[in-house]
């Protein structure tokens, strides 16, 4: 028997966030980093690394 009522639709699902382009990171010259130096010293967690700029213009990253 139908009186009239239909059952309630199921209900949408929520509409996704927009999507948004992710985030481009910090960027540094090493100019900055070097200061006119060939080498420093990097602290990091409890660490220090050492960036050396080489004769062929190469960066060094060491522990």
């Amino acid at each position: 028997m139908n009186d009239g009522s239909s059952a309630p639709s199921p209900a949408a699902p929520p509409a996704a966030p927009p999507v948004r382009a992710p985030e481009r990171p910090a960027q540094l010259s090493s100019v900055e980093l070097l200061r006119g130096q060939r080498l420093v010293e990097i602290a990091h967690n409890g660490e220090i690394y050492r960036l050396q700029a080489t004769r062929q213009g190469k960066l060094i990253l060491t522990k």
